[in-house]
């Protein structure tokens, strides 16, 4: 397994839609075991492919809370095929967006069909933090990041932390 690099927004590559997947084969298994090791180290509870630059619709999740074993998952070309009508305010956090948050409301309960890494077609009721996690993922499939479920001023105030933060780290050739 290998750390994969986070693509940090603003970047165009998180706003583009994510390709499905024809069958999950040895690479598809490959991606997504690299990815969960992504986001154990990250440390992080969910990624998806588009933010370690793989257009493809994929993601991976784990919940364990500290002290827990770990629940990795695994989810390709996943789909809500329902969503409760109550909504539910939860503060979200990104690996792409580094140390930003932001309250986002979304579908209290969703159920949703994917294929599991042994190309076989699951499906998964969500609620509480496993629905939030699951659909903040699937917006990554999208090119939706979390922030564009919120005001455009709080939005464009996080993007320009984001950019000056880039811009800091970025070496100044001599």
């Amino acid at each position: 397994m290998a750390l994969l690099p986070i693509i940090v927004a603003p970047d165009p590559r998180l706003k583009k839609k994510a390709k499905l997947v024809a069958q999950v084969d040895d690479r598809m298994r490959k991606l997504l075991d690299d990815m969960v090791e992504t986001m154990h180290a990250a440390p992080g509870i969910g990624l998806a492919a588009p933010q370690v630059g793989e257009l493809v619709r994929a993601l991976v999740s784990d919940i364990a809370r500290e002290g827990e074993p770990s629940r990795p998952m695994k989810l390709v070309n996943p789909e809500i095929i329902w969503a409760s009508p109550d909504l539910q305010p939860w503060e979200e956090g990104c690996l792409s967006l580094p140390d930003q948050f932001a309250e986002v409301e979304r579908p209290r309960e969703v159920k949703i069909r994917y294929l599991d890494e042994n190309n076989k077609q699951q499906e998964l009721h969500a609620q509480g933090l496993m629905s939030v996690c699951l659909q903040h993922e699937m917006d990554h499939l999208d090119g939706t990041l979390f922030v564009d479920h919120i005001s455009a001023l709080r939005r464009n105030m996080i993007l320009r932390k984001l950019v000056k933060l880039k811009k800091q780290k970025t070496p100044v050739p001599a």
